[in-house]
């Protein structure tokens, strides 16, 4: 899918497909963090599969300076277990879970209003 976002100083999502993601202009074909915060650059996120994840995954995203943490789960819902979330409860960062294509657009909707957030997209091929 095509997005036509509105101008914005942060990273922005122009497309997505199966098992890729167009980050301002630059597609990836692995997960990915995507910020919102000044001079923010895509980051790799080595994360192979949903049943790959673990705490240290989502501590990491903990550090970014986000008020705020979209993880996009894949083609379909998927939560993680809130034991792995400890770190960003207790630094009082919220997370949203998605599949990731609606992941992509609430990302570039709260990007553009100016709010410090962070899309954590799980591809998986």
């Amino acid at each position: 899918m095509k997005l036509q976002p509105d101008k914005s100083n942060s990273l922005t999502i122009n497309a997505y497909g199966e098992g890729w993601i167009e980050v301002n202009g630059q597609r990836f074909e692995h997960s990915l963090i995507v910020s919102s915060l000044p001079g923010a650059t895509p980051e790799a996120w080595h994360i192979p599969a949903f049943e790959a994840l673990e705490p240290a995954n989502f501590d990491v995203l903990g550090l970014t300076g986000a008020e705020l943490v979209i993880f996009g789960s894949g083609k379909r819902l998927r939560f993680p277990k809130p034991s792995w979330l400890q770190s960003l409860v207790g630094k009082g960062i919220g997370l949203e879970t998605m599949d990731t294509a609606a992941a992509c657009r609430t990302y570039n909707i709260l990007a553009s209003e100016g709010r410090k957030v962070v899309l954590a997209v799980l591809l998986e091929s």
